[in-house]
């Protein structure tokens, strides 16, 4: 009999083991499906929260590089926060300091910086920072209200905005002077930002102002809603001369109809806008900001028209400074190698 009870109690446990075991798969609720399989991993959710240095409000880096943000900020484990800054070597300089971990920036003010040449020859080489992605061009725009002003010889002796002093517009609008055989003392220059120049336009205090920003750029857009507002282009013959000697910047064509009453194109020259990262930035949160960019380009496109010129091949095409291990990591899951250091 203690045989039998015994043996009895081993095949009880055995058949509890196996049914705990999944020896008969369990019956599942009606409503309970499997969960999806994909391809790739989502972005990571370290936690981190990141500044991102943009320029002035009535600009296009503080516009689209919110958008931005908060599109990172809702679709990855990173926090993004977009404030205003004081443009390229502002934001640079801010980075340097440890006050930001990323930026936006123009193409020619980060080669200058990782070189310590031009606007950074004073302030020394800061390279701190590594390349997240290119994401759309930054057109030279010479907005004046003044019909008469035609070319970029026209603004000799004309009171002229030239950007902040020392800023990345300055040298824009030296070289595009400089193409045409013009310096900073054929002109009367004032040293001010899209917003304070669009104003000056405005009241008549100035007669042209260099603007680089992504077009339409709200600062031009609320002028022109206000006042006949014009657009001055580049010849072909300044263009290819001004390219020749600075081969950072690119032929660009803004089409009619950016801005209200702009009946026709104009041809100009661009510099890249780029996002850069502190070096010292984790992976995984710079990995997040290109997969919250990248991933979600419609979503982007339909808050902000910048949106829509977002793509992978510009992304991944700059040369001057590496890329940060985070956005290589992320551009290499879509195929694509770009230089790290």
């Amino acid at each position: 009999m203690k045989k039998f009870l015994s043996l009895l109690m081993a095949v009880m446990m055995m058949v509890t083991v196996l049914a705990g075991c999944g020896g008969k798969t369990a019956e599942k609720p009606a409503d309970t499906k499997e969960p999806a399989q994909t391809d790739t991993q989502a972005p990571a959710a370290t936690g981190a929260e990141l500044t991102f240095t943009t320029g002035g409000s009535s600009g296009t880096y503080f516009a689209f590089g919110s958008v931005l943000a908060g599109q990172v900020s809702s679709s990855t484990g990173t926090k993004v926060t977009a404030v205003e800054g004081k443009g390229s070597q502002g934001n640079i300089e801010l980075m340097d300091m440890e006050g930001a971990q990323l930026g936006f920036v123009q193409s020619d003010v980060m080669s200058y910086a990782y070189s310590g040449t031009n606007l950074f020859a004073d302030f020394g080489k800061v390279d701190c920072f590594s390349t997240v992605a290119a994401l759309y061009m930054e057109q030279v725009q010479i907005v004046t209200c003044d019909a008469t002003i035609k070319t970029v010889a026209d603004l000799k002796g004309k009171n002229v905005s030239i950007g902040d002093s020392g800023s990345g517009v300055y040298y824009n609008a030296i070289d595009v002077l400089g193409a045409y055989g013009l310096t900073e003392e054929d002109i009367n220059p004032t040293y001010q930002g899209f917003g304070d120049s669009a104003e000056a336009l405005k009241d008549g205090k100035i007669d042209a102002a260099f603007v680089v920003a992504g077009a339409p750029t709200t600062a031009v857009t609320e002028l022109s809603s206000s006042k006949d507002t014009y657009l001055v282009s580049l010849d072909q013959e300044h263009i290819d001369a001004l390219l020749a000697k600075s081969p950072y910047y690119s032929a660009y064509t803004i089409p009619a109809g950016t801005y209200s009453g702009m009946t026709e194109d104009v041809t100009t020259v661009a510099v890249g806008a780029v996002v850069i990262a502190r070096d010292d930035v984790a992976e995984e949160d710079v990995y997040n900001f290109c997969a919250g960019v990248f991933d979600n380009i419609e979503a982007i496109t339909a808050v902000h028209a910048k949106g829509g010129e977002l793509n992978l091949d510009f992304a991944t095409s700059v040369t001057s400074v590496p890329y940060h291990p985070g956005a290589a990591k992320y551009f290499a899951e879509q195929g694509i190698t770009v230089p790290t250091k």
